[in-house]
């Protein structure tokens, strides 16, 4: 039987058997040139070696289209090269009826080349030529002007010869469709016609931004609908460049407007600018729609606030740009494309950020001010809030600076309650809702500023508005709850520092902020914000301490004590509050606090050693809780050491034992409990530490001590101390013992060693030496034995 394959496997066979035909016929064809050219050589050997056997390809083609568009782009610069200077310099030496001849010829036969040159498929060259002829056309035009209209205005007849060849290109691009050149040289020439003519009839600033903005119309068109990619790319620039010169001269126009007649005529240009970039972006790429929704919105917004703002001094017409600044933002209850919508809502944004970086001096002011009040503490309630500022605030006090930051808070929460219906998610949104909380909290920050109200009238408003903050963010969570938080807390410490302008607000504020903060400490339910409020109530009590001390007359040592309480508040607290983070972080403020008693009682040391004794008391009492003893226990017999050695120094003791000796009993007690408990514990770590705090601090003083009586001392106590290691077995006191009694006894004996040592001659020394040496090598393993015997033995103890 005869297999039939399907129709599509026959067509892939024939196909490919094709394919082997095509290539065996092309080996024999360069098979059959060789052996041609090696009959018509001489005899000799072969020019060229034989072909492989294999099958033979031809090779590549030369990049041929490269250097072609090279020459051709090098011929067509020489002959627009040649043409210019031949209409420069040669023109004159000519006649009427030979310029014209010239003229005639050679810009007909350019014009019309492309044409024959693309019927015979030779598109680059045609391109090159059609590009010769674009520059005749512009060079007779200028020639006609130099010849036939000499007393015609320039600029309006280059307005005119502009105009045609614009028309004139477009219509043979239209006619030759194939090039690439015509249609977007028209479009540049389009740009020139009307800027031209408003220059030729001296046109003012109003009349060139029309121009501009109709030139800038015809782009957008022809960017729309504009025949290929280049056609369309020119456009657009050309759209992009005479479209921002346009808004330029508008808003330049409509800043320096005096009345609301110009300032009406630069609002029209500006909304014309304005609508023709809204048509842009309406049919614009993806990519370009917002940022000439942008412009379009910008646009507006200069144009609407420009005739509003002209009855206002300069300080509300911020108020009545910001107001305008609202407008694009009408566009989200409208059918608008979503990247015009974004581009629209940028603008408004935009023009809101640089309304609130005018205000934002004053706020900066507000709240930095009162540092000044750290070098003058309680000098007097100044009769206005802004003498509690001092010099830091450079900004005129404007009544329109709440009015802004209102306006934009209110702009910022219309935005956050309206955005998830036009545009959901991208975290917009909440930023939206965060920034009405910042823009309205610094709205009422600065009222009393700018009103310059009475001191008192201020401080009661900036707790207020603290309290307020504080209650809002306790109850919620999110962005909006940490944006309350932070304005809180910043609005805290500024309250803070403005109440150290008199006494009485000293008081009345780090009482009020030590409430406040602990009862938003008590109700957050988030444990971060939790222990955040608890540290800043713990900071305000421990002012509040510092600030009665400051009241009773008490000196900066003497008030430590008294910032001690607030630490033994801290640590009840840190024993009955059910949240570990917060217990930790009221401890640990708690410790702050005690950090600060010891620094301000540093001046007298005798009362630094009572504040140390009670930190360690304190210390103590934490260490009874089993979570914190391993850490609170070793503080408390630091502090308790520390307090020791200072009351020893006041009482003027110089003697190293009286400082270490109750150290080394206490430790010692500590070692021997832990040996009870652990027996295989090392003797190291239960008794060396109470050994060496004592024994090695009187050896180096004994060695420049000149009496006998500390020596003496401590050679009984090494002796003591290293028989009982030696009967106990236990490593770390024989070795110790033993090291400070040697050290000790060569201490004792070096005196009368140096002695003997001048009584014998010189060659004495090392002849001792010598033998020395002698019998210990005579002896070496038997001393090395005992040298591992002794180390056995010592490695056999605790």
């Amino acid at each position: 039987m005869t297999h039939v394959p399907p129709p599509a496997e026959e067509l892939a066979l024939l196909d490919h058997e094709l394919a082997r035909l095509d290539a065996r016929r092309l080996q024999l064809l360069n098979r059959r040139a060789w052996l041609v050219n090696v009959l018509r050589a001489p005899a000799g050997p072969p020019p060229f070696p034989a072909p492989p056997a294999g099958p033979v390809w031809p090779p590549s083609a030369p990049p041929a289209h490269g250097v072609q568009n090279v020459l051709l782009v090098l011929g067509g610069l020489l002959l627009t090269v040649a043409a210019i200077a031949f209409t420069l310099f040669s023109w004159g030496e000519m006649g009427i009826a030979g310029r014209s001849a010239v003229l005639a010829a050679v810009t007909a036969g350019a014009v019309a080349a492309p044409a024959a040159l693309l019927r015979r498929r030779l598109p680059a060259t045609a391109e090159s030529v059609a590009a010769l002829a674009l520059v005749l056309t512009a060079l007779d035009a200028f020639a006609l002007h130099a010849v036939a209209a000499p007393d015609t205005d320039g600029l309006a007849f280059a307005a005119v010869a502009s105009a045609v060849l614009a028309a004139a290109w477009t219509a043979y691009g239209l006619l030759l469709g194939r090039l690439r050149v015509p249609l977007p040289s028209a479009v540049v020439a389009g740009q020139l016609p009307l800027v031209l003519t408003a220059w030729a009839v001296g046109a003012s600033a109003t009349g060139f931004g029309w121009a501009l903005a109709v030139t800038a119309a015809a782009d957008v068109a022809v960017a729309l609908r504009g025949r290929g990619t280049a056609v369309r790319i020119t456009a657009c620039a050309g759209a992009w460049l005479t479209g921002s010169l346009a808004l330029a001269l508008g808003l330049g126009l409509s800043l320096t407007s005096d009345g609301a007649v110009a300032a009406a005529g630069a609002g029209a240009l500006l909304l014309a600018g304005a609508a023709v970039a809204l048509l842009g972006a309406w049919r614009a790429p993806k990519g370009m729609a917002p940022a000439a929704g942008a412009v379009a919105g910008l646009a507006v917004v200069a144009a609407a606030g420009g005739v509003v703002r002209t009855p206002l001094p300069w300080d509300w017409a911020v108020v009545a740009y910001l107001v305008c600044g609202a407008a694009p933002a009408v566009a989200l209850r409208l059918p608008v494309p979503r990247p015009v919508l974004r581009g629209l809502l940028a603008a408004s944004a935009a023009v809101v950020a640089a309304a609130v970086l005018w205000a934002s001096p004053v706020v900066a002011a507000v709240l930095l001010g009162p540092v000044s009040l750290l070098g003058d503490v309680w000098a007097g309630a100044p009769a206005g809030f802004r003498g509690a500022l001092g010099p830091s605030a450079p900004w005129p006090w404007s009544a329109a600076v709440p009015v802004v930051l209102g306006t934009a808070a209110a702009l910022a929460a219309t935005l956050h309650t309206r955005w998830p219906r036009a545009l959901p998610g991208n975290g917009l949104p909440a930023a939206a809702g965060a920034s009405a909380s910042v823009l309205g909290w610094a709205s009422v920050l600065t009222l009393p500023a700018v009103t310059d109200a009475p001191y008192a009238v201020a401080v009661v408003v900036e707790l207020s508005l603290t309290a307020s903050l504080l209650a809002l963010a306790v109850r919620r969570t999110g962005a909006l709850a940490v944006t309350w938080l932070v304005c809180a807390l910043v609005g805290a410490a500024s309250t803070g520092l403005l109440g150290l302008a008199a006494e009485p607000a000293t008081h009345a504020v780090c009482g009020t902020l030590t409430v406040l903060l602990a009862a938003g400490a008590a109700r957050s339910r988030v444990p971060a914000v939790r222990a955040l409020l608890a540290c800043g109530s713990v900071t305000a009590a421990t002012a509040a301490a510092v600030a009665v001390g400051a009241s009773l007359g008490w000196s900066a040592a003497h008030t430590a004590p008294l910032l001690l309480v607030v630490t033994a508040v801290t640590v009840y607290l840190g024993g009955r509050l059910r949240h570990p983070a917060t217990a930790a972080a009221v401890e640990a403020a708690g410790a702050f606090g005690a950090v600060a008693a010891v620094l301000l009682a540093l001046p007298e040391p005798s009362v630094l050693a009572l504040v140390l004794g009670l930190c360690g008391v304190l210390a103590a009492a934490t260490a009874l809780r089993p979570e914190r003893r391993p850490a609170a226990a070793y503080v408390a017999a630091g502090l308790f050491v520390s307090a020791a050695w200072v009351r020893l120094a006041v009482s003027g003791v110089s003697d190293p034992e009286a400082y270490t000796l109750p150290v080394s009993v206490a430790a010692f007690a500590v070692g021997h409990l832990r040996l009870r408990r652990d027996p295989a514990a090392s003797s190291w770590a239960a008794y060396g530490p109470a050994l060496s705090t004592t024994m090695v601090p009187s050896l180096v003083v004994a060695w420049a001590d000149p009496h006998w009586l500390r020596p003496l001392l401590l050679g009984i106590a090494a002796l003591a101390v290293t028989l009982a290691g030696a009967r106990r077995r236990l490593q770390a006191p024989l070795v110790l013992g033993g090291a400070v009694l040697a050290l000790d006894g060569l201490h004792e004996l070096a005196p009368h060693v140096v002695q003997v040592f001048d009584a014998l001659p010189r060659w004495a020394p090392p002849a001792l030496a010598g033998l020395l040496l002698l019998a210990v090598g005579a002896t070496y393993e038997q001393r090395l034995r005992d040298a591992r015997r002794v180390r056995e033995s010592l490695g056999r103890m605790r």
